[in-house]
């Protein structure tokens, strides 16, 4: 079934109208109460690297233990910077585990400038280097954790899989509709927006002292490494005091504030152009300081149809 998005943005050039991006983004309220909705946040979709956040917090409750780089790097779809790969390394290392026990694909190094810098210096791809070799790192030390084989630890069916799906159903508080193989080959669970919304805010306003606050703690101290210097999900941690962010492929995204207020975003077409400026809009929704929010924002990208109304009437 395709999901019935509605215009989110235009591009405008000379004031004419180019190019328009469909998509569909929910705000919660602390309580979980939906303070406004555009398109189709209950259609279920794939949330990408935007559930890595929730995938940690289930490694976290069976008992793996690191300090707040090592579940921020477990977190994180990061640029492939020195310190991401030193971050991703160290919890391999803490666990007498190897990068060749890794089994997410090798790659170079996702940011640009870094990747250019890479094969100037006549480096190959390597697993590290991939966006996800945190979460594959932390993936294998809850493995060693718990006692279970490395081996097939990407199988929807090993028990690490099967405890992640429980914990992923139980903080969005719905089941998982469909199951897939993501770009790094662990499993990807289809969820909606709303109940990635739900289980962002559940992170965001986890107790201290418990499994799921030593994620979000990890994300809030070190947003450098769950995206990367020159990521706009790391800006926008930096900005907004206390917000925990995750972006992921196909123009997906979450945010949510302290106090548990929460977004969902995703933009039909996957193009990431348009994906600042509404998470941008649905944070001033909540309350978020415009000033904060500004280099998420565009002089030709313009927020319009149901976002837009809800922007003047606020």
């Amino acid at each position: 079934m395709t999901p019935a998005h509605v215009p989110l943005v235009h591009l405008l050039r000379d004031g004419m109208v180019e190019g328009v991006h469909y998509g569909s983004v929910v705000a919660l309220a602390p309580d979980g109460s939906t303070l406004f909705e555009a398109g189709d946040p209950d259609s279920p979709m794939y949330p990408r690297s935007t559930a890595k956040p929730l995938q940690a917090v289930a490694m976290a409750r069976l008992g793996l233990r690191l300090d707040a780089a090592g579940f921020a790097i477990a977190s994180a779809s990061h640029s492939g910077e020195a310190r991401h790969l030193q971050a991703a390394a160290a919890v391999l290392a803490g666990h007498a585990l190897s990068p060749d026990e890794l089994r997410n694909p090798e790659d170079y190094p996702f940011d640009p400038v870094e990747r250019d810098a890479w094969i100037a210096d006549g480096r190959g791809p390597s697993r590290l280097a991939h966006n996800c070799s945190g979460k594959h790192a932390a993936m294998l030390a809850t493995c060693r954790e718990n006692g279970w084989p490395a081996d097939g630890y990407l199988d929807p069916g090993h028990p690490l899989q099967q405890a992640i799906r429980a914990t992923v159903e139980e903080l969005t508080g719905q089941p998982v509709s469909r199951v897939a193989v993501d770009g790094c080959g662990a499993p990807l669970f289809a969820l909606s927006l709303r109940g990635l919304a739900k289980a962002a805010s559940r992170i965001a306003t986890a107790t201290p002292g418990t499994p799921d606050f030593l994620v979000a703690q990890g994300i809030r101290r070190y947003p450098d490494l769950v995206g990367g210097s020159r990521r706009d999900v790391t800006a926008l941690m930096r900005a907004v005091p206390g917000l925990i962010a995750k972006d992921g492929f196909e123009a997906v995204q979450l945010a949510a504030l302290p106090d548990g207020t929460a977004v969902a975003v995703k933009i039909a077409d996957g193009g990431d152009r348009a994906r600042p400026p509404v998470l941008a809009a649905a944070l001033g929704l909540c309350g978020v300081d415009a000033r904060l929010l500004k280099p998420l924002t565009s002089d030709v990208l313009r927020v319009t149809g149901p976002l837009a109304e809800h922007l003047r009437a606020a």
